[in-house]
């Protein structure tokens, strides 16, 4: 008789901003998920330099479960760099990611691992509906299009910060960003890395608690600035023959594995 699979070892990681209000919940609900797939497992928060609570409760938090790991940045560094210190920081075979903000359910992880088969290293949540305000579902959906079209992304779903990745990936692709452009230039590299994708449905909720840092002019300009520099530096090199063309075919339940490439 065969034996069962080992489950896999899993970090879960979460980036916070100024997110007193939901974190602890946020914490609480990933710990309870991991306890029902795993037995090998780690939660890690990154404060990104918080001016709310959000630090004590993280502390508190640490204090109450031995598997709780917080990182304190000592000022806001940015979403890339809160990012980056978490990938840093995982030691398990799987990372999970999402934010602190609970727009999305932290429990739907379940939902993710099924997808993240033999052939497959990333699996990429996509918002079943985006639930905010009309001004951001429309200046997200112009971005959606824009980073789509720009970078040759063969994703439904850009910017859903819900993914479940192999922490292998991260032997080859070295990310720099500090900002919110991290996650275009985390899915540009990892396809065009030839690593296997695959997309799943998640939900996404109303924001609750604090406001996006993103939807203002001033960080939108900047925002397009980096895109721009990413842009020059991922994409202009392959348009010029540089760079070979190369990436993984994706479809929303599975992937089909493309070829394999060095470091990116």
């Amino acid at each position: 008789m065969a034996a069962e699979p080992r489950p896999p070892s899993i970090s879960v990681f979460f980036p916070a901003y100024n997110d007193a209000g939901t974190i602890a919940s946020m914490v609480i609900a990933a710990v309870r998920t991991l306890r029902s797939v795993t037995d090998d497992y780690e939660v890690i928060v990154v404060n990104d330099g918080s001016e709310d609570h959000t630090a004590e409760i993280l502390d508190e938090l640490a204090r109450l479960y031995d598997r709780v790991r917080v990182i304190h940045h000592p000022k806001n560094l940015g979403y890339g760099a809160a990012l980056r210190t978490g990938f840093a920081a995982c030691t398990k075979e799987l990372i999970f990611y999402t934010d602190g903000d609970a727009q999305y359910d932290p429990r739907e992880l379940k939902l993710l691992l099924p997808a993240l088969r033999e052939g497959v290293d990333l699996v990429n949540g996509w918002k079943i509906e985006r639930n905010d305000p009309l001004h951001r579902v429309i200046i997200g959906r112009i971005y959606q299009y824009v980073v789509k079209f720009a970078f040759g992304l063969k994703l439904k779903d850009v910017d859903c910060d819900f993914r479940l990745m192999r922490r292998t990936i991260f032997d080859r692709v070295q990310l720099k960003s500090d900002s919110g452009v991290i996650c275009v230039e985390l899915m540009k590299k990892v396809q065009d890395a030839g690593f296997g994708l695959a997309e799943v449905p998640v939900h996404h909720y109303h924001r609750a608690y604090g406001r996006s840092q993103f939807f203002n002019f001033p960080r939108i300009k900047r925002t397009l600035i980096q895109l721009g520099q990413l842009w020059f530096e991922l994409v202009f090199p392959q348009l010029a023959g540089k760079i070979p063309l190369v990436g993984p075919k994706l479809v929303r339940t599975g992937a089909v594995v493309g070829p394999k490439a060095g470091e990116v």
